[in-house]
């Protein structure tokens, strides 16, 4: 019988990255391409669409020419893409901006006035994507107020995977998650929100046709499938969000299951069978399938703090890691081994950058709390990584108050190479912690989803049964009530400091200026 092979396009943040799979999840070719992060102005982060178009391209050529497959074997391939991310384009699908992604902050004014006038928390329970500069809510009405000749110049308002549909299909349509993470789109209707869109000032006509997360698209244009080695008729399925696509990458799928993933930022996500907004604004609401909705919140602060502190602070472990021809990470993560669970009274309030969720709050700043003589620069390493895991513990106490306790928490990303990082997540968030072996959690989810779209796969929750568990590890209950009592003080911190934080990012901004 002959093979098939399924592919996951990932169009990511930094790079885009095309993975050819066995249907038992096995890799045979990659390609990655990478691409810079644009940033005109103080706050803004933009990227150019034609750059990621080629991107795409690029790396699906690659991926097909490395796994060294007949064309006619690949049963089809799944999109993944980044949430949040705009680009205005006029009547001949041409963009008039560059594609604002999810990290740009121009918006802030526009979140504020939503949130002062009472509007931003219903438009938030309607459609589930909390009321903050990374949704395209806000930033179409700064367009609006900021960029009025472009905003009247635009027939679409579209995410980058709409801009490459686009250009390869000729088609506007946009998938059920991609849509739920733009503020404008209602849950429950599964269609565009009509007070999202008059507070926005367009029409549904300027936005694409939403479609479900399995719809397949057919029929490339034949230039573009010649050059990547496809043939035209190759089966797209539209596929989703890259949040919600991890959770199906690792196997994190039941209820009850939750996905922790700490790269250079972090998140926290559970699947739910119908859609759950927060009264307290905490958490996300996204689509996985109309039966799996995934909800969770995303953090700031994940492995771009122990960067940090090691690019600033850990000169004697970067030299030593050079001696030893290591990596610096591993002498800082095994100085901190020595220092008991909570750092002998030492917090770290990771808010270098601002916070997402639970506290939406981009004025909070970072700080060191509870500092003593006693302390030395491997406390302050072992508070860094507790500090991060602190952050998503806090998302995952919204999630518990929302859609009850876990049952099992699956970890991936960067972090989780680290055997001592795995351990403490373990013992504060007082449960197992598995580690999937796959490290392409999207790129797997978006080839999984398309499997399930094209009839490989019956059903989605038999996903988990296809994916190893590298490692397992259980947690001390007795560290887990250390830190039980340090995050009751890491809230109360956090809360005692709200209007410092504003004092302080005031000031900062004003030296900014």
């Amino acid at each position: 019988m002959k093979q098939t092979y399924f592919i996951g396009l990932d169009i990511g943040t930094t790079s885009t990255k095309a993975i050819v799979f066995t249907p038992s999840g096995a890799v045979r070719g990659v390609g990655n391409v990478d691409y810079p992060l644009l940033v005109p102005q103080p706050s803004w982060a933009e990227q150019d669409p034609e750059t990621i178009f080629a991107a795409v391209i690029s790396a699906l050529k690659t991926a097909i020419e490395k796994a060294d497959v007949d064309k006619r074997a690949i049963g089809g391939i799944g999109f993944s893409t980044a949430m949040h991310s705009l680009i205005a384009v006029d009547h001949q699908g041409s963009p008039l901006t560059h594609s604002i992604i999810w990290a740009d902050n121009r918006s802030t004014s526009q979140v504020d006035q939503l949130k002062q006038d009472g509007v931003g928390h219903s438009i938030y329970l309607a459609t589930g994507t909390p009321i903050h500069p990374m949704s395209p809510l806000p930033k179409i009405m700064w367009l609006r107020e900021q960029a009025p000749d472009t905003f009247r110049k635009a027939a679409k308002f579209i995410s980058i995977k709409e801009y490459v549909i686009h250009r390869l299909f000729g088609q506007y349509v946009v998938d059920y998650s991609i849509a739920s993470a733009t503020g404008l789109f209602h849950l429950r209707k599964l269609d565009w929100d009509e007070n999202a869109l008059q507070v926005a000032g367009i029409t549904r006509q300027q936005l694409s046709e939403p479609v479900p997360t399995t719809h397949i698209l057919r029929g490339m244009k034949i230039r573009y499938a010649e050059e990547i080695g496809l043939d035209a008729d190759t089966p797209f399925v539209v596929g989703a969000s890259d949040g919600v696509l991890a959770n199906l990458g690792i196997g994190a799928i039941d209820q009850g299951q939750v996905a922790i993933t700490i790269g250079t930022s972090g998140a926290v996500r559970t699947v739910v069978p119908e859609p759950i907004t927060d009264p307290k604004g905490r958490t996300f609401c996204y689509l996985l399938t109309e039966n799996h909705w995934v909800i969770g919140g995303p953090s700031n602060n994940g492995g771009i703090m122990l960067r940090w502190f090691r690019d600033e602070f850990s000169w004697p472990e970067v030299e030593k890691a050079k001696q030893m021809g290591v990596d610096p990470y591993d002498v800082m993560i095994e100085a901190a081994e020595h220092v008991p669970a909570g750092a002998e009274g030492l917090l770290f309030l990771p808010f270098l950058s601002g916070e997402r969720a639970p506290y939406w709050n981009a004025q909070a700043r970072g700080s060191f709390f509870g500092i003593g003589l006693h302390h030395k620069r491997e406390h302050f390493i072992r508070a860094v990584l507790e500090g991060i895991l602190f952050s998503v513990y806090s998302i995952g106490i919204a999630l518990r108050d929302l859609a009850g306790g876990a049952t099992e928490i699956r970890a991936s990303g960067g972090f989780a190479r680290s055997r001592q990082w795995r351990q403490i997540m373990s013992d504060m968030f007082g449960y197992e912690v598995l580690i999937p072996e796959s490290h392409e959690s999207s790129s797997y989810g978006a080839a999984l989803l398309a499997m399930h779209a094209l009839g490989a796969l019956n059903d989605l929750h038999d996903v988990k049964n296809m994916i190893h568990i590298s490692h397992r590890h259980e947690p001390n209950l007795e560290r887990s009530s250390t830190y039980l009592q340090l995050f009751y003080i890491y809230e109360r911190v956090y809360y005692n400091l709200l209007e410092e934080y504003k004092l302080i990012s005031e000031f900062q901004k004003q030296l900014n200026k």
